[in-house]
């Protein structure tokens, strides 16, 4: 299959097309270097079995992304392009409108001009807020009230793929979408070729890692008085290659009309103690540790029920394990000191 992946330079869709390219597809990839590495597609260029193509392209560029589309013969389009801190959206919410949702209307409109019929959605579980803790774990079903406006582009982009399917079932046409929304994605490839590279980096677990590289000066704990076990706050963390197992199932998995909703998580949640400690035994490092207030913004506890992408496609997560997630990112951190760029 010919699959268009945006923002394939980047983390979750490097590792994504990385996957693809190992299973024999034709992977277009499409990323405007604003945040991905063209070194990551360097690194993935020689894999066997597929055929990868690279195109710096915004996505905003909308006759150059149809024609991209039409040259490849691309049937199915993984969009992970979009810009994904929850703080910075805060501050600057206009970026993520036009960086998010405005690309993305920019995408699907040069993919039904070029006749894409299937469709898979980054989202994020961003789009449910704060749920209620009567909801925790989180079913599709929960309430979706984003807190931040990254989770309201999300909740845009899939209320956009809603309506175009509908507007594509009236007409007769045929166009199939998932949305997937994600936990925290964790860990990297663990060959050691991909990894996590973000300018600034405000994930945990990279964040923590850095900290025991001595790279930080020490790590911040974002609240202590969460209703939690330990005070702070719980996530779920998946690991990367488990995220990209799933973009292929629901890949191959789609029919036309179809219309898709999954969350993606191990089902279970660590504190931010938590990782603070499991970082220390894997690493056997030590670094300071400074407890601040609250973030606004920030849930006390957020972790997925995904047992419908269990039953109705068979997935589930495989590195389960949280020694395990944070060593392959360990791995790639101390190879990589300075990420892709040295």
């Amino acid at each position: 299959m010919n699959v268009l992946v945006t923002g394939g330079a980047g983390y979750i869709g490097s590792h994504a097309a990385q996957r693809l390219l190992r299973d024999g597809h034709t992977v277009v990839v499409v990323d405007s270097l604003l945040r991905g590495h063209e070194r990551a597609i360097d690194r993935i260029r020689p894999q066997s079995g597929g055929r990868l193509v690279f195109a710096k392209l915004d996505l905003n560029e909308r006759a150059g992304i149809e024609r991209l589309i039409r040259e490849h013969g691309v049937a199915t389009v993984m969009h992970f392009a979009a810009l994904a801190a929850v703080g910075e959206s805060v501050e600057n919410p206009m970026l993520y409108y036009r960086n998010n949702t405005c690309a993305m209307v920019s995408l699907l409109e040069a993919c039904l001009a070029a006749g894409v019929e299937r469709f898979v959605f980054s989202s994020s579980c961003a789009t449910y807020g704060v749920p209620p803790e009567r909801m925790i774990p989180i079913p599709e079903h929960c309430p979706q009230c984003p807190i931040s406006p990254y989770g309201e582009t999300k909740l845009q982009g899939e209320r956009i793929l809603r309506d175009v399917a509908e507007a594509c079932r009236r007409s007769g046409r045929d166009f199939s979408y998932a949305a997937l929304r994600y936990f925290n994605v964790a860990g990297c490839d663990r060959s050691g070729l991909l990894g996590e590279d973000h300018t600034p980096e405000t994930h945990l677990i990279p964040v923590v890692l850095q900290a025991a590289l001595g790279r930080r000066d020490g790590v911040s704990v974002f609240g202590t008085d969460y209703p939690t076990p330990d005070g702070t706050c719980i996530r779920d963390y998946l690991h990367v290659e488990d995220l990209a197992d799933a973009h292929v199932k629901v890949m191959e998995a789609l029919r036309p009309g179809d219309e898709r909703a999954y969350n993606l998580g191990i089902g279970t949640g660590y504190s931010v103690r938590q990782i603070i400690e499991a970082v220390r035994e894997v690493t056997g490092a030590d670094f300071k540790v400074r407890e601040q207030a609250r973030r606004p913004g920030d849930p006390p506890r957020l972790f997925a029920d995904a047992s419908r992408i269990h039953a109705e496609l068979g997935w589930s997560a495989r590195i389960t394990d949280l020694r395990e997630i944070i060593d392959s990112a360990w791995r790639w951190f101390r190879q990589n000191p300075k990420g892709y760029g040295g």
